[in-house]
């Protein structure tokens, strides 16, 4: 039985995550730093504890003054959000040694799929293509040179632990390797505290292609489908979209059953999504399996019409998942806007600050995910990512009509947004098309404008 959960996050997904226990009947406890006091999460939380200061290593990575806020407030369970502590499979050990929930994978399964070679290789033992590379990680540069000789130029150094676009580094020639492999080491090193790098092939202008997938704990496993997240920049994501036009029904039909043979090889339960390249020829390539909750779940819950993270909660419950694959249809069109705060005529450097004006747009298939509000101060210590705009419609036309709407009803002063960047993103022909979307666009057709 759970009765009372613990968010272990912050921000628009803390409020997410509350509204779904609302929905439930659940009682909720927020955690936040010295510098969220003010913060939505804090204020729409049955009870709230502060763990720690600003830092996210004294407050959001903290685990003993996480757990010790846990116990204190009596919780049953522990939902992790996004980032943070959501991948840490000793955070999740933790949790079962206190003998309380965690909302998401086995922590034995995110310690084997947060591993990215050994996710790689779960992918291969079940017959799933993925991209040429090293089988294991890299220990030394003339090692690195070694593998990079053999697969050929271009290639990628990724982080073995890495998500979020970090420690990852593309390289053209032998010249460039020894500049960015100790780059990428360090990167590593700093963002999740192992500096293990492994190599891939780059595949030129790919589309990066994901499958929501949605277990519970007896067995019952399907998939909902894919997301179209190739609107990035320097890897990180900021327009997702459902479904992918460039995907047909017979890829789409292949990739998914693949998913659902990896996610019954690694024994999953809870959410999680798996992620893909996608070539110019339609091959598709494994890239890496991530055990929680995303960032754009949004796009899926809006295309499909199932709440993900009430889902998360019922099946830690134990309850028994309620759909079939058969029973899953995409019923609309979605596309989410990632609203970062950030100056995009600035080589889109960071913009915290005290915003002095905000107004959220509405309408029918408008969906705002945030926890602005006027006065509110947006601090500096943590990640960018302020609001997210979720659209949805009968088709894209009408989706990315919609969504042009609401961004330019979106007021957000005092600070500076990528609203501007969406706002011609949205308008751009082919973006409209969305078939020659790959990962290089940003580059290739929007960024020089900035």
């Amino acid at each position: 039985m759970i009765k009372k959960i613990l968010i272990a996050n912050r921000g628009e997904i803390a409020l997410r995550i509350i509204r779904a226990c609302k929905s439930l009947g659940i009682k909720t406890l927020s955690i936040y730093s010295k510098a969220d006091i003010n913060s939505l999460h804090v204020k729409y939380a049955d009870e709230s504890i502060c763990i720690g200061n600003a830092s996210s290593s004294e407050s959001y990575l903290n685990i003993a003054n996480i757990m010790s806020a846990a116990i204190i407030g009596q919780v049953d369970a522990i939902h992790p959000g996004y980032g943070f502590l959501s991948e840490n499979h000793y955070f999740a050990e933790q949790c079962k040694v206190c003998n309380i929930k965690f909302i998401g994978p086995s922590y034995k399964t995110i310690r084997e799929m947060g591993d990215k070679i050994k996710a790689i290789k779960i992918a291969k033992d079940v017959g799933c293509p993925v991209i040429p590379g090293s089988n294991n990680s890299i220990n030394s540069y003339s090692e690195a040179c070694k593998v990079a000789n053999k697969i050929n130029y271009p290639i990628m150094l990724k982080s073995t632990m890495g998500g979020g676009g970090k420690g990852i580094r593309m390289v053209f020639s032998e010249k460039e390797l020894l500049k960015e492999y100790n780059l990428s080491k360090q990167e590593a090193e700093k963002s999740f505290g192992n500096s293990e790098i492994y190599i891939e092939k780059y595949i030129e202008e790919p589309r990066h292609i994901e499958f929501q997938i949605l277990a519970d704990e007896y067995g019952n496993l399907i998939h909902l489908f894919e997301r179209d997240c190739s609107v990035q920049r320097n890897h990180q994501k900021l327009i997702e979209f459902s479904p992918s036009p460039y995907i047909n029904e017979d890829l789409r039909k292949k990739m998914g059953d693949f998913c659902i043979k990896i996610a019954e090889k690694c024994k999953y339960y809870n959410v999680g999504t798996i992620e893909f390249l996608v070539d110019k020829f339609k091959n598709f390539y494994f890239i890496e399996m991530n055990p929680r909750i995303q960032v754009e779940h949004g796009v899926t819950e809006e295309a499909i019409g199932i709440d993900l993270v009430q889902q998360q909660i019922l099946i830690a419950k134990g309850e028994k998942l309620f759909y079939n694959q058969k029973d899953i249809k995409i019923n609309n069109y979605a596309i989410q806007c990632r609203i970062n705060a950030e100056n995009c005529y600035n080589n889109f450097s960071p913009s915290p600050g005290k915003i002095n004006l905000y107004y959220s747009p509405g309408g029918p298939g408008v969906r705002i995910d945030s926890h602005l509000y006027s006065g509110y101060t947006v601090p500096p210590y943590y990640d960018s990512l302020i609001s997210k705009i979720i659209t949805k419609g009968k088709d894209r036309k009408e989706a990315i009509k919609k969504m042009e709407i609401a961004l330019n009803e979106y007021i957000i002063e005092g600070i500076e947004t990528t609203i501007p960047l969406y706002k011609k993103i949205i308008k751009d022909k082919e973006f409209i098309l969305g078939t020659n979307i790959t990962t290089e666009y940003i580059k290739k057709y929007i960024i020089n404008s900035f």
